[in-house]
């Protein structure tokens, strides 16, 4: 079930939040899937419109690509495209280095809450056995320092 109480304005606008974090972020799978998730049901509940289709700036090992430009409110986005993409769309070329989408002051966290409550989202729980073991190195020794006792006891000699 799709949230149909949220603003295309602010699902836009987290849209292009996550985009812009997921540009510089270390691990950007997680924001790029749920960002081309809230797209396919937008454009699915014609909330978005297919525009064309760009040649990549990133192209994958040496070869030119394409994706799917798609507008959503004010905002455009690029997106994996599909291979009825190919037939149905005008191929617009390369990207337009001068177009920039509005500025928008809006946190990750913010952003995130906003699509995961738009695509009933659920963050998946990990079964408490597959959960990493703390590492311990069999190196270690724990220090004894604070749990001496003091004065320290005789030792025995034998001489």
């Amino acid at each position: 079930m799709v949230d149909q109480s949220i603003p295309l304005c602010d699902i836009a606008k987290a849209l292009y939040t996550i985009n812009r974090h997921a540009k510089t972020a270390p691990e950007p799978q997680h924001l790029y899937f749920i960002k081309k998730e809230a797209i396919k049901r937008l454009l699915r509940d014609k909330q978005a419109k297919k525009v064309g289709l760009h040649f990549s700036d990133h192209p994958k090992f040496s070869n030119q690509h394409s994706t799917l430009l798609v507008k959503v409110d004010d905002y455009y986005f690029h997106v994996p495209p599909a291979k009825e993409d190919f037939k149905e769309l005008e191929h617009l070329g390369t990207l337009d280095q001068d177009f920039r989408n509005p500025r928008t002051k809006m946190s990750l966290s913010q952003a995130k809450r906003i699509i995961y409550r738009f695509i009933d989202w659920k963050p998946r729980k990990m079964p408490v056995t597959n959960r990493k073991k703390q590492y311990t190195s069999s190196y270690y020794t724990q220090s004894s320092l604070g749990k001496m006792e003091w004065p320290p006891k005789k030792a025995h000699r034998n001489y």
